[in-house]
């Protein structure tokens, strides 16, 4: 290989998707060096799908320029992020792309540069950063990046050298976080941004990755919904799928855009129509393909225009849910602009039939499934603020690691005010919303449930996925654990005993009342046997079960 002093967009697009890759390949391995034991996806899943979003992106561009592949990576990783480590890692993309897509070609001075302006954008979107985590890595690899980029003429040594310390930053994490040299593991997201540098020097080295392997995995935007009836084909209102792209003469004002889409309104459904400074994609069900190629053409050349018989195709199977739901949303919307906006709305994180309908009796509007297993996105919590007709929306994230993802969905939105309350547990976010006073002002409600959220002490009970020591407690793997808000309260053989133990970790003078949600896999007696044996340990307590229903946890338990 040439000994190149400069990279283009096309190399650079190469290295990008390798990084990712490279990260998809080792999301399984990086799961396991998660410092709690505990049966779900965490970092590596988070940072996969976060950069995976990206992907979809970039692989949809023809002969990118900078510019291009980096509004793509940016915008791609953006709305896909999810998770802790997931969000800073689409703020590093975003500080990276910000710094590079007014360059041609790039050399070491200006990718040091925009690796120096990726890590001030993370650092940015994190409340109390910590070292020994992946903006450390990031903020290390940057400054070295710095002080050899003048010196190192060829990119091939300065990536490697930029590894190699990189390499050396992450085996010292233990070292800066107590609880990674306990556990005896480096920092899962720091191995996760190694994995992608690894990644991006294969890439520019040129070995060859197909790509076409990625797993774009598949995302649970909405509730759940009891299956509908088979449609028939003559139900289907609209007959051809209408797709194509417009590549416009010049960019279109938002009045513009505005008309075009009531004119696609006016000859069918299931619309959409995203426009940016150079082109305008459109998908829309009609009965005249033809109208709306027309419209298109006033307003730039015509591009992949594809149009699919859906009367035809249902004859073989099915209108995907997908082409339902759309329509449904039209009339939903429809339905939106009709009636006045309430003052405050609210969405809540939540997992399991039990507890999604004990916050849908607490007044929630918008259930978003996910949690532990499955951190939602950015653009998942996009879709559910756009869906709460309210002028202020309050968000329930009920998870550390959802926090982070919610705060970046409330930057991004534009049309009415998003407050997002830092609720870390599911009985939380119960109490926050019973907290709600709604004579009050979003600010001072914020504050009221906020401090209301703070009197909640949180257990939950697991099982252990691997061998461990965690919070001078030995865990082997298939043990179980009382997991608290700040660590293991009880680690033992028997659930209920383990639930017991974890109880009597949580109580304190103050505390009245203790609440039980339980778990899929809890039968009914066994809950009952707990209740029992509580109520004699803790008679004058007040001592609530309801069912829950959530996967991983056999038990979320609160005292207050």
């Amino acid at each position: 290989m040439e000994n190149r002093q400069t990279i283009d967009a096309k190399i650079l697009s190469r290295m990008f998707l390798a990084g990712a890759k490279n990260l998809e390949a080792k999301k399984e391995w990086i799961n396991e060096l998660n410092v709690f034991p505990v049966p779900d996806g965490d970092t590596g899943t988070n940072m996969t799908l976060t950069i995976l979003s990206a992907v979809a992106e970039v692989r949809a561009l023809e002969d990118p320029d900078m510019e291009k592949l980096a509004k793509a990576i940016s915008s791609g990783s953006l709305k896909g992020a999810r998770g802790n480590s997931g969000v800073i890692l689409s703020q590093l993309l975003r500080g990276f792309t910000r710094g590079v897509a007014k360059y041609n070609s790039l050399d070491s001075i200006a990718i040091a540069s925009a690796m120096e302006k990726a890590v001030e954008t993370a650092y940015k979107a994190v409340m109390k950063p910590k070292e020994g985590t992946i903006l450390t890595v990031a903020r290390e690899a940057a400054q070295k990046a710095s002080q050899i980029a003048e010196d190192t003429g060829s990119l091939e040594i300065f990536f490697r050298e930029i590894f190699d310390h990189s390499q050396k930053i992450l085996e010292q994490t233990p070292e800066m976080l107590p609880v990674l040299k306990e556990a005896g593991v480096v920092d899962s997201g720091g191995q996760g941004l190694l994995e992608v540098f690894r990644g991006a020097i294969d890439g520019y080295q040129g070995k060859v990755i197909d790509y076409k392997e990625f797993s774009l995995a598949t995302e649970k935007t909405a509730p759940l919904r009891k299956p509908d009836r088979q449609i028939s084909t003559e139900e289907i209102r609209f007959g051809y799928c209408t797709e194509f792209i417009v590549l416009l003469k010049e960019p279109l004002p938002d009045s513009e855009v505005q008309e075009f889409k009531r004119f696609l309104m006016s000859i069918g459904d299931s619309i959409v129509l995203v426009a940016d400074e150079e082109i305008v994609k459109v998908h829309v069900h009609t009965n005249h393909p033809g109208q709306a190629f027309e419209k298109g053409l006033t307003y730039g050349e015509l591009s992949r225009m594809k149009v699919d018989n859906m009367r035809e195709e249902h004859r073989e199977k099915v209108i995907q849910d997908s082409e339902r739901l759309a329509r449904e949303q039209a009339e939903e919307d429809r339905k939106k602009e009709e009636i006045p906006l309430k003052d405050a709305g609210f969405i809540s994180v939540s997992v399991g039939e039990g507890l999604g309908d004990i916050f849908r009796d607490l007044g929630v509007d918008y259930l978003i499934e996910g949690g532990q297993t499955m951190n939602p996105s950015t653009e998942n919590m996009l879709y559910a603020i756009s869906q709460v007709h309210a002028k202020t929306v309050f968000i329930f994230p009920n998870n550390k690691n959802i926090i982070l993802a919610a705060n970046q969905a409330r930057d991004l939105t534009e049309d009415k005010k998003v407050i997002v309350v830092p609720t870390r547990t599911i009985p939380q976010g119960i109490t926050a919303i019973i907290s709600y006073v709604p004579e009050k002002s979003p600010e001072e409600n914020l504050q009221i449930m906020t401090e209301a959220m703070q009197t909640v002490h949180t257990g939950q009970i697991t099982y252990a996925v691997r061998d461990t020591r965690l919070d001078a407690k030995e865990i082997h793997e298939g043990d179980i654990m009382g997991i608290g808000d700040h660590g293991i309260l009880a680690v033992g053989n028997d659930i209920n005993q383990t639930a017991i133990d974890t109880v009597g970790e949580l109580i304190d003078d103050d505390s009245e009342v203790i609440s039980i949600y339980t778990g899929e896999d809890v039968r009914q007696e066994h809950a009952d046997a707990l209740v029992a044996a509580l109520e004699k340990a803790y008679p004058d307590y007040d001592i609530e079960c309801n069912v829950g229903g959530q996967p991983v946890y056999y038990y979320i338990i609160s005292v207050e």
